[in-house]
């Protein structure tokens, strides 16, 4: 495997992402009212349909599809397939919403060394993947070089903590 180059394109985080879709308006209530994105100001010279959306530190920009009826439909829900993860509160209350709302979804669960993360998946209007988890509860170990990281604060001084345990210990 090749040696790892730091940040080489000196990148600072994800700004959006970008999604054609059938209806705009369909996305764009999906995404504000299941997802809990808010629209905000999109440049005017644009000369297509489309939408800015922005919430939990990402931007979602909609493009209405020249060609709607050729988007290819995904109906199967597959973990496995390309999507994008948030991370919850309470994947309880997550839940019990998907399933008032006649959302769709599929349960996964994975572990690791004991730590168990919860994972909801389900579709966009358009097949896209969606995945809601308490992914903050796996820390982020590099694997060679750098110190673990965590999605969570609170999880991230408990890493520290016990690094400083074993350091203490090995000494």
């Amino acid at each position: 495997m090749k040696e790892s180059q730091g940040n080489p394109l000196h990148l600072k985080s994800l700004n959006h992402i970008s999604l054609v879709c059938r209806s705009l308006e369909e996305s764009m209530d999906f995404y504000q009212n299941v997802l809990g994105f808010v629209p905000i100001r999109r440049p005017g010279s644009f000369d297509f349909n489309g939408a800015w959306l922005f919430g939990h530190g990402i931007g979602i920009h909609l493009l209405q599809s020249e060609n709607p009826e050729n988007l290819p439909k995904k109906k199967e829900i597959n973990p496995k397939d390309n999507h994008i993860s948030f991370q919850c509160e309470s994947m309880g209350a997550v839940e019990k919403k998907l399933k008032d709302m006649g959302i769709e979804y599929v349960r996964a669960m994975v572990e690791e060394g004991g730590i168990y993360v919860e994972q909801l998946f389900f579709h966009d209007p358009d097949g896209f993947m969606i995945e809601i988890c308490n992914c903050d509860n796996l820390p982020v170990i590099p694997l060679a070089g750098e110190m673990p990281r965590s999605c969570s604060r609170v999880n991230l001084q408990v890493l520290q903590q016990r690094q400083q345990i074993h350091q203490v210990v090995q000494q």
